[in-house]
Parts: C-alpha cells; structure tokens; sequence
C-alpha cells in the first residue's frame, strides 16, 4: 500500500533544460546573449525568434518577440520571472564572462558569494534579471553542526576573480 500523501520527489538527475524569454528587440537581445555573454546562435526564425546554445545543445535560450515587439519591462511590483541562472563549469569561465561584461559596459546589480557558489547579478536589455554564477564542489559547501546547509550571502571578490580569467 502507498502512502497518497506522500510528498512526490524528483529524480537527482532532474534539469531545467532552457528559458524562453519575451524580447522587445531581437538583434538587441542577440548582441547580448550571443555578443556578450557568449551563447551561440543554433537556428533563426526570421526577425522574430532566435535559439542560442552552449556546447552545442539544440538551445538554452530561446528569444522571441511574436507577443513582446517594441515592448516595455514589467514594472516594479509585479510577478514574473526574477532571475535566469546561467551556470558556468569552473571560477576562470565565471571570471572571463565578467571581463566581457565589464567591457559592454553592463552594470552588475550586485555580486555575492553564497559559500555554495559565487554569483554575478545583472540585467539583460530588456531588463529581466540574469544571474552567472559557478558552483563549489558539494565537499566545500558550508555546514552547520547538525551538517545542514548553512549558505550564506558574503562579497566576491570581483579583482581575483577577474584575475583567474581564461
């Protein structure tokens, strides 16, 4: 017999696989994603839609501007997405997307070190929010005495990190 109330659990290998994202301007969210942040382009539909990979997957961002066409960011005060979260393999490619950043002239929002991860905040043209971050190998996180997770929210570094660029 199975308990009905039974709180249902994920598989461990469980991924969010991409985020498609409204955008008021196709070429300029491109010049971002692609340009900057370094994401290639996959496949384009015309000047309305566009996929951008890493390492060659069919696509991690999907743009699309079929409903969102010179449109303007929600305001402040309302739901919607807050963040997407780009994670990166190791600090050196956290550091050389930063260089990249920094030399756009994009402004972070903030930086913070999570003990679990170092993350940059930032926005992107249209004004959602975009997090870059790497993850700590698991034997790093932080604890507490009972071994729970204990993360917290310290500065980064930005120089040193800048430093370990590839």
């Amino acid at each position: 017999m199975t308990n009905a109330a039974a709180k249902p659990v994920l598989p461990a290998e469980t991924r969010i696989g991409h985020v498609h994202l409204k955008v008021s301007d196709l070429d300029r969210a491109i010049a971002f994603y692609s340009g900057v942040l370094g994401f290639e382009i996959t496949q384009r539909y015309g000047p309305q839609a566009a996929f951008l990979s890493a390492g060659g997957y069919h696509h991690h961002i999907g743009l699309n501007t079929w409903e969102s066409k010179g449109g303007k960011p929600p305001a402040p005060g309302t739901t919607g997405l807050y963040h997407t979260a780009i994670l990166f393999p190791d600090r050196a490619s956290l550091g050389a997307v930063l260089k990249r950043v920094i030399e756009a002239g994009i402004p972070l929002d903030g930086a913070a070190d999570h003990g679990v991860s170092e993350a940059l905040y930032l926005r992107d043209p249209d004004g959602n929010g975009v997090e870059l971050y790497r993850d700590r190998p698991e034997a790093e996180w932080p604890r507490d005495a009972q071994g729970n997770l204990a993360m917290v929210n310290a500065p980064v570094d930005l120089h040193a990190l800048l430093a370990e660029a590839a």
